[in-house]
């Protein structure tokens, strides 16, 4: 494989990461900080409330920098781990990567260390799998529309029955 489309072949298994870990972290967020301005939450339907309306909004503002910036740093920690363990172990690889990864995940504390940690997740499992090509990562990029559309149409139901 030549330069030119190993790289390739890495930036679009990167915005593929991306855009999965980015949608998770927005779902995930939601889930565990429903409202991000800290009021208080009394209820179950409260909470399914402030879970559907923050995840958009969690979505619209993490998925960006996930992108670039995940995506730039991850393939910085690879590409370090790789040299790392040219002259250590081919084995630790994947442990100089992770540790890369959680280093530049500590930017934002524990909101940029789940990110990096879903990021580095879902960008080892796809580096098992062949579909890392750009026409997918241009697919991929549905994933946190549709994420978006269903979380703004289970606000827009909701807002219909009250």
């Amino acid at each position: 494989m030549n330069f030119k489309s190993e790289i390739s072949q890495i930036l679009s298994r990167k915005i593929i990461s991306a855009t999965i870990s980015g949608s998770l972290f927005a779902i995930f967020l939601g889930l565990f900080v429903p409202n991000p301005f800290g009021g208080d939450i009394s209820s179950v339907g409260e909470y399914l409330q402030a879970f559907v309306l923050s995840v958009p909004i969690y979505l619209m503002y993490s998925l960006p920098v996930i992108l670039l910036y995940g995506t730039i740093t991850s393939t910085i920690s690879d590409y370090i781990a790789r040299l790392i363990s040219n002259y250590t172990s081919k084995n630790l690889k994947i442990y100089f990567s992770m540790t890369l990864h959680i280093i530049f995940g500590l930017i934002i504390l524990w909101y940029s260390l789940l990110a990096s940690f879903l990021y580095f997740i879902t960008d080892y499992i796809l580096s098992k799998k062949d579909i890392c090509k750009w026409n997918n990562a241009l697919k991929s990029l549905v994933i946190p529309i549709l994420v978006w559309i269903v979380f703004m149409g289970s606000v827009y139901i909701m807002e219909m029955f009250r």
